[in-house]
C-alpha cells in the first residue's frame, strides 16, 4: 500500500479554500510524491524524516481530530481531553510507522484523479485516485469536508485503499481493545505497538 504517499502537501490557505476537492488532492499528491522522490533519507526509511513529511505536509490537510474520534469510535465522547490528545499521538505514529515502508518504496509512481461526482455545493465529498507506476494500479480514495471560517478549506478524515476505508478498520481493532481494557488499556496497546514498531524498524540498505 501506498497511502501516505499521496497523502498530501502544502497549499496555502487562502488558495485552499478556493480550489475543488479534486484539483486539491492531484496538487497535493504531485507535491508529496516529488518531495520523496527528491529525499534519500525517507526512500531509504528514516522514520524521523518521515515524521516530519507528515507533520509539515500532510497534517494541515487532515481533520486529525475527527478521523482519531471516528476511530474510535463512542468511547471518545467519555475520554477526557488528555486521553484524547494522547489517542491522537499515538494514533498518528502508528499511522506512520504502518506506511513508512510504503513511502521509502516511492518511485515512478503517478496519481491520476477520476471524474469528480459531486455537485459545486456539497460540503461533503469522495475523490477517487489511482496510483500508477509499476504493477497494477492502486486505488486510493479520499473522503473530504469542506471546513467553514478561520482555514477555511478540504480536510481529509478518512482514505479508501483498494476498497477497505482505513478509519473503519481501525474501529474495528480499537472497539475491541476498548472492551477488554477500556480507553487508558487501548492507549497502553498503542504505545506498545508503537515502541515494537519502533525497534524493529531500520533504514534499508542499497
Amino acid at each position: 500500500m501506498v497511502a501516505l504517499a499521496a497523502f498530501a502537501g502544502v497549499v496555502p490557505m487562502a488558495q485552499a479554500a478556493d480550489e475543488a476537492p479534486d484539483v486539491m488532492i492531484k496538487r497535493l499528491s504531485d507535491d508529496v510524491l516529488a518531495a520523496i522522490k527528491a529525499d534519500k533519507a525517507i526512500q531509504a526509511g528514516d522514520t524521523n524524516r518521515i515524521l516530519g513529511l507528515v507533520d509539515s505536509k500532510i497534517m494541515p490537510n487532515v481533520n486529525f481530530q475527527r478521523m482519531s474520534a471516528a476511530a474510535v469510535g463512542p468511547a471518545w465522547r467519555q475520554a477526557t481531553p488528555e486521553q484524547q490528545k494522547r489517542l491522537q499521538d499515538e494514533f498518528k505514529i502508528l499511522m506512520v510507522r504502518t506506511y513508512s515502508g510504503a513511502l521509502s518504496q516511492v518511485d515512478d509512481q503517478t496519481v491520476s484523479v477520476k471524474p469528480q461526482r459531486s455537485g459545486p455545493n456539497d460540503t461533503d465529498v469522495v475523490v477517487r485516485t489511482e496510483i500508477r507506476g509499476r504493477g497494477d494500479p492502486i486505488q486510493l480514495d479520499y473522503r473530504l469536508e469542506k471546513t467553514p471560517g478561520q482555514g477555511a478549506g478540504w480536510k481529509i478524515y478518512n482514505l479508501n485503499v483498494l476498497g477497505v476505508w482505513l478509519v473503519e478498520t481501525y474501529r474495528t481493532q480499537f472497539a475491541q481493545e476498548i472492551s477488554a481494557k477500556g480507553i487508558d488499556g487501548l492507549i497502553a496497546t498503542l504505545v506498545e505497538r508503537n515502541k515494537s514498531n519502533a525497534a524493529g524498524a531500520s533504514p534499508k540498505k542499497g
